[in-house]
């Protein structure tokens, strides 16, 4: 037997290719980042559609409820009850007889010690963010918070008035300053009106990125004069120094 057939056992095995598999796992995480937002989004979707028809559709009386008569139910009926029922009441509230009776329960309210604390106060957050002139959270700024030096995303809900104006020796605002990921939470600051910096994004877009820790950071979509004069005055601000 020749020996130029004969297997080299010293030989090291050749190296397997890692070409494929660095494709498919790119692959698999680009399925990934776009199933999973859709996914995730349609799964809370049916949750709340599930647990708004489980609530209001057994308080439809037989009659009236059109899957009495259908084989097979109707998702999302509660939901379309519950908006209806939301317009109507807006509507019946609107005119004169509404508004009597509106002022009647806030009298009502006014006498149940412990409730009406939570309801004032419930009424007069909602009224402030539905209302259509208000700038309550319509609006994104960057404040230098907890100390100099140290930037956080905030929203500006309201201009300071009363006590806390009063006894401030310069024009406040009023700020919130949500917590990551959840922005529900956060901490109410007053600020002075210019240590604020106004920023262009949206408000959507600042949420999103509070929400995602900074992983989604939008495009700066400002025009590029405005970019060149903010890096000139952090230019001077520096030689300064």
């Amino acid at each position: 037997m020749s020996n130029d057939k004969m297997p080299n056992l010293n030989e090291t095995p050749a190296p397997i290719k890692k070409g494929v598999l660095n494709r498919l796992r790119a692959y698999f995480m680009a399925g990934v980042l776009i199933t999973a937002p859709i996914s995730i989004t349609f799964y809370l979707a049916w949750l709340f559609i599930t647990f708004v028809d489980s609530k209001v559709t057994p308080l439809i009386p037989v009659k009236y409820n059109p899957e009495t008569y259908l084989p097979y139910g109707l998702p999302g009926l509660g939901v379309v009850v519950v908006v209806v029922g939301l317009i109507l009441t807006g509507a019946l509230t609107a005119g004169f007889v509404g508004r009597f009776f509106q002022r009647l329960w806030d009298k009502l309210m006014d006498n149940v010690p412990v409730l009406r604390g939570i309801y004032k106060a419930l009424k007069q957050i909602l009224e402030t963010v539905t209302a259509q002139q208000s700038s309550a959270f319509r609006e994104a700024v960057l404040v230098e918070y907890p100390r100099r030096g140290m930037w956080v995303i905030a929203f500006i809900t309201g201009k300071t008035e009363g006590e806390v104006q009063a006894i401030t020796e310069e024009d406040v605002i009023n700020l919130f300053v949500p917590t990551t990921p959840n922005p529900t939470s956060g901490f109410l600051i007053f600020v002075p009106k210019q240590d604020i910096v106004k920023l262009s994004m949206k408000v959507e877009d600042a949420l999103k990125m509070v929400v995602s820790g900074g992983l989604v950071t939008p495009p700066d979509e400002r025009p590029q004069s405005e970019r060149e004069k903010v890096h000139v005055h952090s230019t001077e601000n520096d030689a300064a120094e």
